[in-house]
């Protein structure tokens, strides 16, 4: 087991073992059946060419022989910091053929996260892609790696600049195959991202057992198998992309992967067309933007599911969006710590578009309960507690952070507010943790104002969501100024986080300055306060706008 996770319990992995739900197939398989069954098969798509399951299959062979030559080993930690490009789904696979773990980070995370990702893991590379969207990452990871002396590698997707690159490795292993185990099926498989609400963000371990079962699960209840195409135009690096059923449950099952650099209709509608696409993932702002990009289609999209989750949708912009482009909404709501909720395509509509389904496996175990813990009946609201198959039963290496998102007895709190209908259909309405959903990107009020404070001419700071149309939540900061200095500007701030290193999505997009900050009876911020006079809901208080 690796040091820093938390296993399953015996009794329970034994039962997921026994009813068929873990398999014993690990992530390391994937795409090696294809390649020996018929190789000549696609597996994946891009818009500048295609790869076969015998080529994915022998790249991902020939870069984990040569990522065993720089001494990579069984547990040892890779952050993996790529775009939607074939390099991702090569290097993830060459990692899980060696045993390593990759911590999957986005591409649009900067020196603060990278850093943070590499010390917390003691990892021992970081793989960047060359220059991705005009930002050359290559001098990102020298900045890491000079953050953090222990990081032992920098690999490079694309031209390495004196660095070490991916194709080189494969170059020199030639056609050798790495002679080392497979993983073991309870071994972790990949470090995921939480989008929490701590500074900081939180590593879920995901083991071959449970994410393989995910990949299957999801796939099933869409109606996905060998002869679907999927779409990733979110960040396959992302659960949402990953793994329901996303690129990895795609390649389990034999099926073609179709990746985009973005959700833009200029790019993906001519790939929906070209590839047969069945099955992809949004959130509710790409597939308004979808609907908006309606003369740009060629035909309607027929026989297209859309997952649309990440954020709150709004039932007529989901109907809207079907009678415009031909395709059928699935809601969705899930976490990348576990249990998944989605309405199946074949559901009713009123059920399909204005509720978030219901979980994807039968052994998934779900309690709504009220503020004593006690369950609250059908119709009313409380907090959504999970435990199943494939949610962990621990974050890695966050023991205080245990503590208070588990319950004794291993169910995870999730900290958002539901309901469950008479049906037996979950329905999201809000949440208890201080978070910002910024068209999907979960962004940590507690983070984005510990790097506000930094800035010497800010004395408090407190960031909010605020409404936006386009991607349902913004982040808004109000600030008071340090004593005798003049409140920096919203382009100061944001170039000020800029610079240390935050991740363009955590910059803030609207500032406020307050004399001071309102305050509730016990003395915490009173953050309702705040968005009521953003809004104009609630008077302000000696507020002035910057943004």
């Amino acid at each position: 087991m690796l040091e820093g996770t938390v296993p399953v319990p015996h009794e329970f992995a034994d039962r997921y073992r026994s009813e068929g739900l873990w398999t014993g197939r690990t992530l390391a398989d994937l795409a090696r059946p294809q390649s020996r069954m018929d190789g000549t098969r696609t597996a994946v798509v891009t818009a500048r060419g295609r790869m076969s399951y015998r080529e994915l299959d022998e790249r991902a062979d020939r870069l984990a022989a040569g990522l065993a030559g720089i001494g990579l080993r069984a547990a040892d930690r890779v952050v993996v910091a790529l775009p939607n490009r074939p390099e991702f789904l090569v290097t993830c696979l060459a990692l899980f053929r060696l045993g390593v773990i990759p911590v999957l980070a986005l591409p649009s995370d900067r020196r603060a996260e990278l850093a943070y990702l590499c010390e917390h893991t003691d990892a021992a590379a970081l793989v960047v892609p060359d220059v991705h969207q005009r930002f050359d990452h290559r001098a990102l990871a020298r900045e890491v790696r000079a953050e953090v002396p222990a990081l032992r590698h920098v690999l490079v997707a694309g031209e390495p600049d004196g660095l070490t690159g991916l194709d080189e490795l494969e170059r020199q292993a030639g056609t050798a195959r790495p002679e080392v185990p497979d993983p073991a099926p309870s071994d972790v498989a990949l470090l995921l991202l939480s989008g929490g609400t701590s500074g900081r963000p939180k590593l879920i371990p995901r083991t071959h057992d449970d994410y393989a079962l995910q990949g299957r699960a999801a796939a099933a209840v869409m109606g996905f198998d060998e002869r679907g195409v999927y779409l990733a135009a979110l960040p396959a690096a992302h659960n949402a992309a990953l793994g329901c059923p996303g690129v990895l449950g795609a390649l389990q099952l034999g099926a073609r992967v179709v990746l985009a650099s973005s959700p833009s209709p200029d790019e993906v509608f001519p790939l929906l067309y070209g590839e047969g696409v069945t099955l992809t993932t949004l959130m509710p702002a790409h597939l308004a933007l979808w609907t908006d990009a309606v003369p740009l289609l060629t035909a309607r999209a027929e026989g297209l599911v859309a997952e649309v989750g990440g954020a709150m949708l709004d039932p007529a912009a989901a109907r809207k969006a079907e009678e415009a482009l031909g395709l059928t909404v699935s809601r969705w709501f899930g976490i990348s710590e576990g249990v998944l909720c989605c309405t199946r395509p074949g559901d009713p509509a009123d059920v399909r578009l204005e509720t978030d389904g219901r979980p994807i496996c039968p052994a998934d175990e779900t309690r709504i309960v009220d503020g004593q813990g006690d369950d609250v009946p059908d119709g009313a609201e409380g907090e959504l507690l999970l435990r199943g198959p494939y949610t962990l039963r621990g974050y890695y290496r966050a023991p205080e952070q245990n503590a208070v998102s588990f319950t004794a007895d291993g169910f995870f709190r999730t900290g958002d507010v539901v309901r469950r209908t008479a049906g037996g259909n979950i329905v999201v309405c809000g949440r208890i943790k201080d978070v910002i959903n910024r068209g999907g990107e979960k962004v940590a009020a507690e983070e984005v104002e510990r790097h506000v404070r930094t800035h010497p001419a800010v004395a408090e700071a407190s960031a909010v969501a605020v409404p936006d149309r386009s991607l349902g939540e913004k982040t808004c900061v109000f600030v008071t100024a340090a004593d005798g200095l003049d409140p920096p500007t919203l382009r100061e701030l944001r170039l000020h986080l800029a610079e240390r290193g935050c991740a363009d999505h955590k910059l803030p997009d609207h500032l406020r300055v307050v004399a001071e900050l309102p305050r509730t009876s016990i003395g915490k911020v009173d953050k309702k306060r705040l968005r009521g006079e953003f809004t104009g809901t609630v008077p302000a208080g000696g507020t002035h706008a910057a943004g």
